[in-house]
């Protein structure tokens, strides 16, 4: 693998990792809604308002994510929504691999 190569899988290596959290899948799901401040993610989200910027900071160093500061308050919004599309294979390799798990009891 050439440097240029390497270059781009860890790029998508760094996309993937930043979503390899439940608390970070929520919040892409959620901003896929439309924008929304970072008082009501906490809320949606149950934690600490400190731990939900961090999730916000990770998503964001990777370019999902992109924030907005008006007033007193900070609204986040997904840069590429598409991402959203990666969730629906998720959930086909979740059905496919239920399905052979499935069959493997019958």
């Amino acid at each position: 693998m050439n440097a240029r190569t390497q270059a781009r899988f860890d790029a998508r290596a760094r996309v993937l990792k930043a979503l390899a959290h439940p608390t970070r899948l929520f919040l892409v799901e959620r901003l896929a809604r439309g924008e929304e401040c970072v008082c009501c993610l906490t809320d949606l989200v149950g934690a600490e308002m400190s731990t939900v910027w961090k999730h916000l900071a990770i998503l964001r160093s990777v370019g999902i994510v992109a924030d907005a500061k008006r007033g007193n308050q900070v609204y986040y919004r997904l840069r590429c929504p598409c991402v959203v599309d990666f969730f629906g294979c998720v959930e086909g390799v979740l059905k496919a691999r239920a399905a052979e798990e499935a069959a493997i009891v019958r």
